[in-house]
This record gives structure tokens, sequence and C-alpha cells, in this order.
């Protein structure tokens, strides 16, 4: 667009430069942008669910030796499943976070219905 002659120059001057690697505001939406607030926003939603989720354990699990409320994916995934399909999903983003702990990098309906999910 620079080397357009029905370019202004104002346009172009008004127009922030790409941010590089190691920049801070690399990947990430300009300040203020809608596109960051749909990213805010989608945060917030998923952070719901997560609570949500570490309810319905705290609700259907048992409370072990060790204090701590355990469920099995199975359980969990008939209970949840009604509420939204993407139990899995909330699952790995808890684990992140350091809310609950099970053993494997995912699970599978069917197959790890005995993997036992433990709220901490």
């Amino acid at each position: 667009q620079r080397k357009n002659p029905f370019s202004s120059n104002d346009r172009l001057a008004a127009k922030p430069g790409h941010a590089h690697r190691g920049d801070p505001t690399y990947g990430r939406p300009p300040e203020g942008s809608r596109t960051e607030q749909r990213g805010k926003d989608a945060h917030s939603h998923v952070g719901k669910e997560v609570e949500e989720l570490c309810l319905i354990i705290r609700r259907t699990g048992q409370v072990g030796k060790d204090g701590h409320v355990s469920v099995t994916f199975g359980q969990l995934f008939e209970t949840y499943v009604t509420i939204s399909n993407k139990v899995v999903g909330i699952l790995l983003r808890a684990r992140k976070h350091g809310l609950v702990h099970f053993e494997g990098e995912m699970l599978w309906q069917g197959k790890d219905d005995d993997v036992v999910i433990t709220l901490l």
C-alpha cells in the first residue's frame, strides 16, 4: 500500500506496526479491540464451566481417606454430558489449573470409564 499512489499516507501512518518475537504484544490482539474483548469473554465462560465441573465432582463424588473427593470418569461423563458435551476439554483445563488430577493424557468414553478423577 505504501507504493499505491491512491493510498493516503495519513492512513498508513496511523496504522500500528507489526510486533516481532520477544515483544510483549506479540501474538496478542490490540488493546481495547473487539478481538481482545471476545478473548476475555471466552476465558470467563470457560472459567465458569470449570467451576461448574468442580461442583459436580464435589456433589457426585465420594470423599476418600485422604479427604479429597473422587469420581470415576464414566460416572462424571454420564452426569456432566447432559450439561455440556465438552467434559473432556473442561477436565483438561481444570487439570492445567491444578484443580483436578487424573492419570493419562486424554480420557476416552468407554475405554477410560474407570479412571479416577480427584478434586484437589
